[in-house]
């Protein structure tokens, strides 16, 4: 067995924010364990620009983002381990990990960091109908293929589903010379960020049909066609709308799933609506010492905001390390109202919060000129005004201290008000 003080289990933009903000808080002895050949996680493959505005406030590509940590990292003289499967987690804080060069490793953590990031949902998880022929691949699979391994993935394609990797897979085969045919979504609005919607389909005329869905992939060997249809309210075909595209590639961009088998592994409970972990105000999950942070907690619309998260986390685990995190007093639990899907962190200990709390959420519909109605156990705390909000980009909500202890509350909520 061999101990460390904290073993940060994933080499992305999360675990590299949380490892170094952890050492610079006076953790020594740090592992960091990574599945892939390199640091940097799947920000090695996102070689478009528009990461670092808000930590760097510059304007970097994705590789360009990673290697500021990576550098970091490595001028820390901060332990890691690459090609590195963790095979089990114990609630314990034990981990079983391997690789070809130390073979089985049984390792003793003081602390643990989640920071495993998300997996994309495959054809299998939406059901898509139709025959199963190659040609048919995820939008982040496709990105690593084109952007790392020199691969075209094919010269007339269909993306189904607007979140970001797909939009920005619009505009980069295209670039490429692929012929992007259309992009499908479900959903009566798109699931990425605006500015991907203008930079990545508006800007090369690629339609973008919304309440729309895939009815039947043909093709032997190949793709050889994708037929698309408009979906009523309760997402059901209807019948006479098919649009029939004759092309090579469906791209799936249906969504991304924190992954979370070492969570479950561990016991540690898990939201219905994020799959990601339960955390109070210090990234902490409900396993005493087992912290989380980054897509594996909730999927983050922009990296930005996941180092600022992994910094919390980490910060927190050299505090516990510390043993001075607060485990007594007063728990607030924070509530999803209405217009609201859910709301991280899930709880706060009130000892624990310095100045202020900052709690993200994503609403469950697009909505304009609205505000958001902040109570405490059914009492006004305070209202914010926003113009428009939508599912696809992040909303944050700041309260301080004073305004979390202005009452002896149990539950502070959330929920969208029309009007402004």
């Amino acid at each position: 067995m061999v101990n460390y003080e904290l073993v940060v289990i994933g080499g992305g933009p999360a675990g590299l924010a949380a490892a170094i903000e952890a050492k610079k808080n006076g953790v020594e002895n740090i592992l960091v364990i990574e599945r892939d050949r390199e640091l940097g996680g799947i920000l090695q493959q996102c070689i478009h620009n528009g990461f670092g505005l808000h930590v760097f406030k510059e304007e970097l590509t994705g590789p360009e983002y990673a290697e500021k940590f990576i550098d970091e990292l490595l001028g820390m003289g901060i332990e890691y381990k690459l090609d590195t499967m963790v095979l089990e987690l114990t609630e314990d804080k034990e981990v079983v990990a391997m690789n070809s060069i130390d073979g089985i490793m049984n390792i003793k953590a003081e602390a643990i960091i989640l920071a495993m990031g998300c997996r994309e949902r495959a054809r299998g998880a939406i059901r898509i109908p139709g025959s199963r022929p190659a040609g048919v691949l995820t939008a982040g699979t496709a990105q690593r293929f084109v952007n790392m391994e020199g691969y075209m993935v094919g010269k007339k394609i269909v993306i189904l589903g607007s979140g970001d990797i797909g939009l920005i897979m619009a505009r980069r085969l295209t670039l490429e010379g692929a012929q992007v045919l259309a992009v499908a979504e479900l959903m009566p609005f798109s699931g990425g960020l605006t500015r991907n919607i203008v930079q990545c389909l508006e800007d090369y005329n690629i339609p973008l049909y919304l309440s729309h869905t895939v009815v039947d992939v043909t093709g032997k060997d190949r793709v050889d066609s994708v037929t698309i249809a408009k979906v009523d309210e309760n997402f059901k075909a209807i019948e006479g709308t098919e649009i029939k595209f004759d092309c090579d590639t469906l791209l799936l961009s249906v969504g991304l799933i924190p992954e979370n088998e070492l969570s479950k592994s561990a016991n540690i409970e898990l939201d219905k609506i994020t799959s990601g972990p339960i955390v109070n105000e210090s990234m902490e999950t409900s396993v005493e010492g087992i912290f989380a942070c980054g897509n594996v907690v909730h999927v983050h619309d922009l990296v930005d905001w996941v180092t600022k998260e992994s910094q919390k986390a980490g910060k927190s685990a050299a505090e516990y390390i510390k043993g001075n995190i607060k485990d007594d007093g007063g728990k607030i639990s924070f509530k999803a109202g209405d217009g609201i899907r859910y709301i991280v962190p899930h709880y706060v200990r009130v000892k624990n919060v310095d100045k202020e709390i900052q709690m993200m959420m994503r609403t469950d519909n697009v909505y304009s000129n609205v505000k958001f109605v902040v109570k405490g156990d059914g009492k006004l705390i305070k209202e914010i005004k926003k113009a428009h909000v939508a599912p696809g980009e992040m909303e944050t909500v700041n309260l301080k201290l004073e305004e979390l202890s202005s009452g002896d509350f149990e539950n502070i909520s959330i929920e969208v008000v029309k009007g402004m």
